[in-house]
């Protein structure tokens, strides 16, 4: 149900219940008070909800581009030791042959 929907069969309820007896009225008025009072809070907590959500979404994907940038680097400075222990090798080698 929408709000307009909401609203429109509110206000039919309470046209409704002022048509009963004043000792009814009372009674159901405040009733149709506080679904209205409850809806509106409903409301409210599910905007907080949906942006919370909005909020942790973001948060997710801040965290994957942060996650893919460390494994980038990771692979990078691997590569990078990797070039420089086999240069070092190749220098040891070269050395070596060098004493031969």
């Amino acid at each position: 149900m929408d709000e307009q929907t909401f609203q429109d069969k509110l206000s039919e309820l309470v046209g409704e219940i002022s048509t009963l007896p004043k000792s009814e009225q009372e009674k159901l008025t405040e009733l149709a008070q506080q679904s209205q009072t409850r809806h509106q809070k409903l409301r409210k907590t599910v905007a907080d909800l949906q942006e919370s959500l909005d909020y942790l979404r973001l948060s997710i994907k801040y965290l994957l581009f942060d996650l893919e940038a460390t494994r980038r680097e990771n692979q990078s400075l691997r590569d990078m030791l990797m070039r420089r222990n086999s240069d070092a090798g190749e220098d040891q080698r070269d050395s070596f042959g060098d004493a031969e």
